[in-house]
């Protein structure tokens, strides 16, 4: 008998730390229930902050404006994550980040590899990117990091740089990007199931296995 396809469209930014943690659980999940069904994801671009300048933002003076927190509630929720993030295999940099980026760059190569190449090419590049950001602490401006991950990724980097050259797959993530924030999506990690189930946030890989079996039933 034919297991049951379960496609997700797994909405988030490699600048999201609680994306690292969603996928992650998601990761643990899909190994638990892989007797029960197939699974085809597809990482789709959100962007956190879509019109950071090159060079970013000092990362503490980020987030304590964006969320109106204080210096000591941004720390003690960055050492809750990544408690989080270290229990499914993310192992952040202990000093934290130090900037936040603009990722437009690293979704065209996302974007490249999922059409180019194929999904499975595509979750290696994104995790990758992820440790780049969260476990190496290196900034996201610099090309020769993002090359270094499409390396790590087994990808080729010198098609990766001739895209980050030029202007390819802009239009394509740029109209992803509007798609997803047109139906309403405005936080990620947001999954969507077989295009009719929204899970959203960094869920428990019980609680997605939980869903998994409702949507399959």
């Amino acid at each position: 008998m034919m297991k049951p396809l379960i496609k997700i469209d797994f909405v988030s930014d490699v600048a999201c730390p609680w994306c690292a943690v969603g996928l992650g659980n998601l990761n643990k999940a899909m190994v638990e229930f892989a007797d029960k069904a197939d699974f085809e994801v597809h990482f789709r671009a959100f962007e956190l902050n879509p019109h950071m300048p090159l060079g970013g933002q000092d990362a503490m003076e980020h987030l304590t404006e964006k969320y109106g927190l204080s210096l000591e509630q941004v720390k003690a929720n960055q050492i809750q994550i990544r408690a989080r993030a270290a229990e499914v295999g993310f192992n952040f940099d202990p000093n934290g980040r130090k900037r936040v980026y603009n990722t437009f760059n690293a979704h065209r190569l996302l974007f490249w590899a999922a059409h180019e190449l194929d999904l499975s090419k595509q979750a290696a590049l994104k995790t990758e990117l992820l440790t780049t950001y969260f476990c190496l602490g290196a900034s996201l401006d610099d090309e020769q990091v993002i090359l270094d991950a499409v390396v790590r990724a087994g990808l080729d980097p010198i098609r990766a740089q001739e895209i980050l050259s030029g202007v390819e797959f802009t239009d394509d993530v740029k109209q992803e990007e509007n798609k997803f924030t047109t139906m309403g999506i405005h936080s990620v990690p947001t999954m969507i199931v077989n295009k009719e189930y929204l899970l959203q946030g960094a869920q428990s890989s019980n609680a997605l296995i939980n869903a998994f079996q409702k949507i399959i039933a």
